[in-house]
């Protein structure tokens, strides 16, 4: 039996970032503001540092890491590879199934990836406060954990269907020095105006980002950090995929697919970005996002230009989009439950050099559970999805005989989702079919732009 375990040294932390701009067939549309033109490195001032908002407009293949962002990275990079000999053999598969696994990082999930880089830029352009939203609460957590790292505040606006159902993750965030609150809130205009609408609203992330956003608008110390959806957070991600290249490179193989569930679309570009500059270069590969039936963002979507959050304070971005007001079901993947989709992870759909697929619910606590008691480890809620999609293409592979080699990134763990499984296992839990007339309401609302040509 070949390894099951594909480590790395910390000699091996990728020196640059892959940016996959430069491999698209297309240049991506620009941001717009609310009059309709293109909006400059000057709008996004007040609320990012420079740094940043260079990496966001950036063409460059390849993208310098800074030594003390790799140096902090040490602490739980590289990430391990693990060939699945157990839940092939479940499976009775002649796949071969290999995952990458960020959840070693201390606050269990791929997001620290990213809070570790922009800590550090936001330190060196002398920022001591950063606001934050947070779904299930992995991006607070390592937002809270990195602004510790790089002596900076945090303050996170929290999905408030998530404050409830994952309290732990909170702790988590306060134990790191964050201080945390269940959005919508009444500290901010954006909570205050959704609240007048919906007293007992459940949150979404574009709500908790419109908060965020206002405060880091509002206040001269503060800026905004964004845990997923922009360039440079996508950017700051491909050290998983570029680790996965090298991983499968000392042990002679190529994956024939890729899988990571997409929310916001940072894991997702994180794990099949670097693998779009083999396949610009005519590698046959496929790379299949993984999202719920409940937000089906890519696959029931509309390709138009939206606001990244719920009350219209950022700039517009082309991207697919269930509508900015839309409001998904409180499922328990509450990392996935967002309107729209990275605008280059949405142009690379639209241009069919990658892939969708949309699974339920229930069906992803299946694999979920499968993959725990074969593998070990207990995945995320979030993870559970690109674990389904991989799983439904190995039992393909077993019709038809084909041993292809799947890879799928494991993107964070579900220690604090536990009351989740207790669902599941009771029999609680429950498939959201999306709802069709919310989604097409909320379409009619889309800010009226003139797409690009």
């Amino acid at each position: 039996m070949s390894d099951t375990k594909i480590l790395l040294a910390e000699s091996d932390i990728p020196t640059h970032w892959y940016n996959v701009v430069a491999d698209m067939p297309n240049r991506p549309a620009p941001p717009l503001g609310p009059d309709g033109n293109p909006v400059g490195p000057d709008a996004l001032a007040a609320i990012f540092p420079m740094a940043l908002i260079e990496q966001e407009m950036a063409s460059e293949r390849w993208i310098p890491i800074p030594d003390p962002v790799r140096e902090a990275w040490k602490m739980y990079r590289p990430s391990p590879m693990f060939r699945a000999h157990r839940l092939e053999a479940a499976l009775g598969t002649p796949a071969k199934i290999y995952y990458k696994y960020e959840g070693v990082s201390p606050a269990g999930s791929h997001k620290v990836n990213t809070a570790i880089a922009q800590a550090y830029y936001n330190a060196q352009a002398g920022i001591k406060r950063l606001s934050t939203e947070t779904g299930a609460g992995q991006w607070g957590c390592s937002l809270a954990l990195a602004g510790q790292m790089f002596g900076i505040e945090v303050r996170v606006y929290m999905v408030k269907v998530s404050y409830g159902q994952k309290p732990y993750r909170r702790s988590m965030m306060q134990t790191w020095g964050a201080e945390v609150f269940a959005s919508p809130t009444n500290m901010t205009e954006s909570g205050r105006k959704i609240l007048a609408e919906d007293a007992d609203s459940q949150g979404s992330l574009g709500i908790a980002i419109s908060e965020a956003v206002e405060e880091a608008a509002t206040r001269a110390d503060t800026n905004y950090a964004l845990g997923s959806v922009l360039n440079h957070v996508c950017l700051h991600q491909t050290v998983i995929g570029l680790e996965a290249k090298r991983q499968f490179e000392k042990i002679g193989e190529y994956p024939d697919m890729v899988f990571a569930c997409c929310g916001g679309g940072s894991n997702f570009a994180g794990t099949a970005f670097p693998f779009v500059a083999d396949k610009a270069a005519g590698k046959n590969v496929r790379l299949v996002a993984a999202e719920p039936t409940s937000c089906p963002t890519l696959t029931k979507g509309h390709y138009a230009y939206d606001f990244g959050d719920a009350v219209g304070l950022t700039p517009l971005m082309l991207m697919y989009t269930l509508g900015h007001d839309f409001m998904p079901p409180g499922i328990h993947a509450g990392g996935l439950r967002y309107h729209g989709d990275s605008p280059l992870v949405s142009q690379l759909y639209h241009e069919g050099i990658i892939e969708a697929v949309a699974v339920p619910q229930v069906a992803t606590f299946e694999a979920g559970v499968q993959f725990a008691r074969t593998e070990g480890i207990i995945p995320a809620p979030e993870s559970c999805h690109a674990i389904r999609a991989c799983v439904d293409e190995a039992l393909r592979c077993k019709e038809t005989g084909e041993p292809k080699v799947l890879f799928f990134n494991l993107s964070g763990h579900g220690h604090f989702d536990m009351a989740s499984y207790d669902k599941y296992f009771s029999g609680h839990l429950e498939d959201y079919a999306y709802p069709e007339h919310e989604i097409e309401a909320a379409l009619h609302r889309l800010p009226k732009v003139a797409m690009p040509a």
